[in-house]
């Protein structure tokens, strides 16, 4: 069974999710048949490798919404991770383009290290203050994820896996996902936003009982679309 989660590294509810998900596949008794594969979405194409502004003003601009909703957004997605077990530091974090970095973790993937590349990513960015747009942090950050120091060298010189960035964002709007993270199973099961752990469980186990059934086919459940809120934000999830 496949699932496949599309995220961004500069997304807190997506850390929040991948915790999440984690804690249901612990539990599930068939987590050794699950393979895990990571899909990139990025939450400002357009964004510079680094962005040295004020990141609440930022938020209240992005969202349309008073400085003070913006400071309680972070304050609520901090105690939110602190119960998952994360330490986000977001006045430290440093806004800047993930493009390169969704391309190493398309890289990390070949070497079956796409999920310890990607964790290396949520935690420099939300606890460490890395600038996860700037080149030379993400060398750094990919060789100690375990990734070989000229291959990754090589990707950041050239345009390697960008088609495979742009392909699998292509993916996401077909599946009708405006934020992120976004979890679809066998193509099959579409689940919106950093759920909890219960959520996450019901639906693998439905999905693995249908597809080990001895039963005829069963009709495919169409993958759901992200519904935002009033203000245009999503609950447990970040919208682009």
């Amino acid at each position: 069974m496949r699932v496949e989660i599309w995220s961004d590294v500069v997304c807190p509810w997506c850390y929040v999710g991948k915790r999440r998900f984690e804690a249901a596949l612990a539990g599930f008794a068939h987590r050794d048949g699950v393979e895990v594969r990571w899909r990139s979405f990025e939450l400002d194409p357009g964004a510079p490798r680094s962005r040295d502004i004020d990141r609440i003003d930022h938020l209240a601009t992005k969202y349309r919404i008073p400085r003070e909703q913006a400071e309680a957004m972070e304050r609520q997605i901090t105690e939110v991770g602190l119960a998952v077990g994360l330490d986000f530091r977001l006045e430290r974090s440093r806004g800047g383009n993930s493009f390169d970095a969704h391309r190493l973790v398309h890289l990390a993937a070949e070497h079956g290290l796409g999920d310890q590349m990607k964790e290396r990513l949520f935690l420099a960015y939300f606890s460490e203050g890395e600038p996860v747009g700037d080149p030379a942090t993400l060398a750094r950050l990919a060789v100690e994820a375990g990734l070989p120091a000229t291959e990754v060298d090589d990707v950041l010189a050239g345009d390697r896996y960008a088609e495979a960035v742009r392909a699998d964002e292509a993916t996401a709007h077909a599946y009708g996902a405006t934020g992120v993270p976004f979890f679809v199973i066998d193509e099959t099961y579409g689940i919106a936003g950093a759920q909890s752990p219960e959520v996450f469980t019901n639906v693998l186990e439905r999905a693995w009982s249908e597809t080990h059934a001895d039963a005829a086919e069963t009709p495919a459940v169409s993958v759901g679309g992200m519904s935002p809120t009033d203000d245009g934000r999503h609950d447990g999830a970040c919208p682009a």
